[in-house]
C-alpha cells in the first residue's frame, strides 16, 4: 500500500536514528549515570529524614517530586535500550562492543532504579498513601474555586448546569480512594467541566500537572515494575559475553554483576506462559544452562585460572619466568570479586569466593597427591592465597613427603633463612622446635627426622648442606660486622673497655653488672622498631640464628652419623674392610658380579668416609671465617667480647618472657628453649679467639655475686618484716624473691649452655695453640715421608748381658 520510495526514505532514517544513537549512546550513558546516582543520593536522603509536623506538606511534596522524576528516568533509559536492541535487530545491524558495553550499563541503571525502589518500599508505601491526600486535597481546592465561579454567575443554562455537574462529579470522585475507575471519572468529568472558561489560564495546568502525579504516584509499583521490566533481554542474551568480559577486565565494580542477573530474571515470569512445550520447566531449563554456561566460561573459569597463575607467579618470582612489573604490564586486582555477595540465579546462590576456593582447593590436593614433594609450594600458595585474597583454604591433610610428616632436610637446606628464625634449638636434646602462635599445631625436628631425610636423599646432602649454612653465614656476618661498625656502639664498647680496665682492679676483676644493664637500657634511645625491639634485640637475634644454623649443621652431623652407622652395621671391621671386587674377580666369577661388588666397595667406602669426616663440619666453618674474622681490617669485630655481658642481659629478660608466655591464653611468642643464642656467642668467640678475652670478665661470676647479694638482703629483710607482720608486704618481698630467683636460674642456665656450646669449637686452644699444633702435624708428615723410623717409639738400651 506504500510508495517504495516512501519505504526506502523510511528505512534511510532509521539507519541515520542508529549511526546517531552508536555516536552519542556513550555519552548518554555517562549523562544517565550521573543523573540515576544523584537521584538514588537524594532518594536516600529524603526518605531518611523523619517527618516533622510543621514542614509535612514540604516534606510530602519533595518526595513525590524524587518518586516522579525516578519513574520518569526508568521510562527515557527503558525507551532507549528497547528502541536501539530492537532496530539493531530488526535491521540486522552488527552492534559494536562500545555500544553492547553502554547498553548494558544502561540495563543496569533501570535495575538500580528498580531495586531502590525496591529497598525502601516500606517508607515509599507509607508515603505513596499521605502524598495522594495531599494531591486530591490541592485538586480539590483547584474545583471547588472554580465551582464557586460557576455558581456566582445567576444566568442559567443548561451548559452551565452540566459544567457544574461535572465539577460536582469530580469533587465526590477525588473525595474517596485513588482508585483507577475514579480517577476515570475525574478526567471524563474535567472534559466537560473545563468548558466555559470556568478555569483561569493559570489554574488549569497546575491542576493537570496534579493530575498526572495523582495517575503516578497511585500506580506507583506497577509503573516501576513496568517501566524496569527487561524480559525483551530474553531476546538479545548474545550481549552477554561481551558484559562479563567487561566486568572481569573492570573488576574494580564487579558487584553491579548484581543488577544483570537481576535483569535477566524478568524473562522468567514470560517463560512460565510458554505453551510450545509440553512443560515451562524445559524452557526454563535451557536458558539456565545457558546463562550459567557462558557465565562459567566467561568469568568464573577465568577468574579461577588467572588466581592460580598468579599464586604460582608469586610462588615462582625467582624463576623470573616474566615481567611482573605493574607499571609495565599492568595491574588488576581480581580481590574485588570475592568481595561480591552471593549472586541469586533461578533456585541457586551464586558464590564466585567459594567457587575460586573450591576449585583451588581441589586443584591443589590433586596435584599435591601426583607430587608429594611439592607440599611446600602448595601450601605457601594455599597462605598466600589467605593473605592475598582473603580465600579460607583447606589443609589438604596429605603427607609432606613419602617417609613420614615434618620438613624435609632438602627444604631446610633450601630455606635455612626461614628455618633458623622460625625454629629455635634445644643444646640437650638436640631437637629443633618452631615458634608458637595461636591455634597452630608446633613442628619439632629431631635427629631421627633428619636421619631418615638423609637416607633418603643420600649422605652427600650433608656436605651440600654445609655449603648452604656457610653462604647463608656469609650474609649474616656482613650485618654483624655493620652493627660491630655502628660509630654509637663501637663508641659505647671501647669506652667500655676503657672503663673495665680502670677499674677491674677495684671490682676483683669483674665487670659490673649495673654497667651491662645500662648498656641494655640505654641503647634503646638510639630507636625503635615498630614491634617495639632495641637495636640489642636485633643483635641477639641475628647471633641467635647464627647459633640456629651451627645447631642445624650439629643435627645434621649426628644425623648423618645415625644413619651411616645404620647402614654400616652388619661391616664387621671398620678398619679392615675387604675389597670384594678383588675377591671376585679371584674367583672367576661373571661380569655382573664384578660390576655388582665393585658397586659395594663404592658404597663401604662412601659410608666409611662419611662416618670419619662427620666431625670435621665445625672446623671448616671454624677455618674458613676465622681468618678473616682476625684480620687487620676488621678490627672493629674485636670489642664484641664486651657486648656480650649486655646481650646476656638482653636474652636472660627475653627468655623469661617467652616462657611467661606460655600460661597465657595467647601463646604468640612463647618458647621454653632458644640455645641458639649461646651456639652462636659461643662461634663468634672461637672466631675472634677472644674466649681468655670474655673470661677475664668474670662476667657470671659477677652476675651470681649481684643476685645472691640481693636475695640475702630481701632475706634479712622479710626476717626483720616477719615480726610486723604486715603482709602486703611480706607478698612483695615473696614476690621479689621469686624474680630474683628466677633470673639467677635463667642466668645458670645461660652460662651452662655457652659453657656446653664452647665444647663444640675446642675453647681449650687458642689460635696460636692451633697454629703450633697444625705446625706440628705437618712436621710429622715430612719426617714420615723421609725417615719413617724417626717416628718409631723409643727401643731399650742393649746391655751386654742381653748380647
Amino acid at each position: 500500500m506504500m510508495d517504495k520510495k516512501n519505504l526506502q526514505t523510511i528505512k534511510a532514517q532509521r539507519d541515520t536514528y542508529l549511526q546517531q544513537r552508536a555516536q552519542t549512546l556513550t555519552k548518554d550513558v555517562q549523562s544517565y549515570y550521573v543523573f540515576v546516582t544523584s537521584w538514588m543520593m537524594k532518594m536516600e536522603s529524603v526518605l531518611s529524614k523523619e517527618n516533622k509536623s510543621d514542614k509535612l506538606a514540604e516534606d510530602l511534596n519533595s518526595r513525590c517530586n524524587v518518586f516522579v522524576q525516578g519513574i520518569l528516568y526508568a521510562y527515557s533509559i527503558s525507551t532507549i535500550i528497547k528502541t536501539t536492541m530492537n532496530m539493531y535487530m530488526s535491521m540486522q545491524r552488527p552492534m559494536t562492543k562500545t555500544s553492547v558495553k553502554a547498553l548494558c550499563r544502561l540495563v543496569e541503571l533501570l535495575k538500580a532504579v528498580e531495586h531502590t525502589f525496591h529497598r525502601r518500599s516500606m517508607v515509599v508505601a507509607d508515603s505513596v498513601s499521605l502524598i495522594t491526600l495531599q494531591l486530591q486535597s490541592q485538586a480539590l481546592n483547584a474545583i471547588s474555586n472554580a465551582k464557586k465561579r460557576v455558581i456566582s454567575d445567576k444566568k442559567y443554562s443548561e451548559q452551565r448546569l452540566d459544567v457544574l455537574s461535572s465539577l460536582v462529579l469530580a469533587e465526590n470522585a477525588l473525595s474517596g480512594p485513588s482508585t483507577k475507575e475514579r480517577r476515570l471519572v475525574v478526567s471524563l468529568a474535567l472534559c466537560v467541566g473545563t468548558q466555559l472558561k470556568t478555569f483561569k489560564d493559570e489554574e488549569l495546568l497546575p491542576l493537570q500537572v496534579v493530575l498526572k502525579k495523582l495517575d503516578l504516584i497511585s500506580e506507583l509499583c506497577e509503573r516501576v515494575r513496568l517501566q524496569c521490566d527487561c524480559s525483551f533481554l530474553y531476546w538479545h542474551r548474545a550481549v552477554f559475553p561481551i558484559y562479563l568480559d567487561d566486568v572481569y577486565d573492570n573488576a574494580v565494580d564487579a558487584a553491579r554483576m548484581h543488577y544483570m542477573f537481576s535483569a535477566l530474571r524478568d524473562s522468567v515470569s514470560c517463560m512460565l506462559y510458554a505453551k510450545h512445550l509440553e512443560s515451562c520447566d524445559q524452557l526454563l531449563g535451557c536458558f539456565d544452562k545457558e546463562i550459567m554456561g557462558v557465565f562459567n566460561e566467561h568469568l568464573l573459569d577465568k577468574l579461577c585460572k588467572e588466581i592460580e597463575k598468579d599464586l604460582r607467579l608469586s610462588v615462582h618470582t625467582h624463576l623470573k619466568l616474566d615481567d611482573r612489573n605493574p607499571f609495565k604490564v599492568g595491574m588488576k586486582d581480581l580481590a574485588h570479586f570475592f568481595s561480591v555477595k552471593p549472586i541469586r540465579f533461578f533456585n541457586r546462590f551464586i558464590h564466585i569466593k567459594a567457587y575460586v576456593t573450591h576449585y583451588l582447593d581441589k586443584t591443589f590436593y590433586n596435584l599435591t597427591t601426583v607430587a608429594l614433594h611439592d607440599w611446600a609450594t602448595y601450601s605457601e600458595m594455599r597462605n598466600l592465597a589467605t593473605q592475598r585474597y582473603g580465600l579460607t583454604m583447606t589443609e589438604a591433610h596429605l603427607p609432606s613427603q613419602t617417609l613420614e610428616q615434618g620438613l624435609d632436610v632438602l627444604e631446610i637446606m633450601r630455606n635455612i633463612h626461614v628455618f633458623v628464625s622460625r625454629y629455635l634449638y634445644n643444646l640437650n636434646n638436640q631437637i629443633f622446635v618452631e615458634k608458637a602462635s595461636n591455634n597452630k599445631h608446633l613442628n619439632t625436628i629431631n635427629i631421627r627426622h633428619i636421619a631418615n631425610s638423609i637416607r633418603t636423599h643420600g649422605t652427600g646432602i650433608m656436605n651440600t648442606t654445609v655449603n648452604f649454612t656457610y653462604q647463608f653465614l656469609r650474609k649474616k656476618f656482613y650485618i654483624f660486622s655493620q652493627f660491630m661498625y655502628d660509630e654509637h656502639i663501637k663508641s659505647r664498647l671501647i669506652k667500655d673497655i676503657r672503663f673495665f680496665r680502670e677499674i677491674k682492679d677495684q671490682s676483683d676483676h669483674k665487670y659490673p653488672f649495673e654497667r651491662a644493664e645500662k648498656f641494655n637500657r640505654g641503647i634503646r634511645k638510639l630507636g625503635l622498631t615498630p614491634d617495639g625491639q632495641s637495636y640489642l634485640d636485633q643483635f641477639r637475634q641475628l647471633i641467635s640464628q647464627i647459633g640456629n644454623a651451627m645447631g642445624y649443621v650439629r643435627m645434621i652431623r649426628s644425623g648423618g652419623l645415625h644413619c651411616c652407622s645404620s647402614a654400616i652395621r652388619f661391616v664387621p671391621d671398620l678398619e679392615d674392610i675387604v675389597n670384594f671386587e678383588e675377591l671376585v674377580k679371584e674367583e672367576g666369577l661373571s661380569e655382573e658380579t664384578q660390576r655388582s661388588a665393585r658397586v659395594l666397595d663404592s658404597v663401604l667406602s662412601d659410608l666409611t668416609s662419611n662416618s670419619a669426616e662427620g666431625t670435621e663440619y665445625f672446623k671448616k666453618l671454624v677455618a674458613v671465617f676465622a681468618p678473616e674474622f682476625r684480620s687487620a681490617k676488621n678490627m672493629h669485630l674485636r670489642n664484641f667480647y664486651m657486648i656480650v655481658p649486655p646481650l646476656t642481659v638482653n636474652f636472660v629478660e627475653h627468655s623469661i618472657s617467652c616462657k611467661e608466655k606460655l600460661n597465657k591464653k595467647n601463646k604468640t611468642g612463647a618458647a621454653f628453649t632458644d640455645d641458639g643464642f649461646a651456639m652462636g656467642v659461643a662461634y663468634i668467640l672461637k672466631l675472634l679467639d677472644q674466649y681468655l678475652e670474655f673470661d677475664s670478665l668474670h662476667w657470671f661470676q659477677a652476675v651470681r655475686d649481684k643476685y645472691r647479694k640481693e636475695l640475702s638482703a630481701v632475706a634479712k629483710e622479710q626476717t626483720v618484716q616477719s615480726a610486723g607482720q604486715d603482709e602486703k608486704l611480706l607478698q612483695t618481698m615473696n614476690l621479689t624473691q621469686k624474680r630474683l630467683d628466677v633470673y639467677l636460674q635463667e642466668f645458670e642456665l645461660l652460662y651452662f649452655s655457652l659453657s656446653s656450646a664452647r665444647i663444640f669449637f675446642r675453647a681449650d686452644q687458642t689460635a696460636a695453640e692451633e697454629t703450633q699444633e697444625k705446625k706440628g702435624k705437618a712436621w710429622r708428615a715430612v719426617v714420615s715421608s723421609v725417615c719413617p723410623s724417626r717416628l718409631d717409639p723409643p727401643r731399650p738400651a742393649v746391655t751386654g748381658s742381653s748380647l
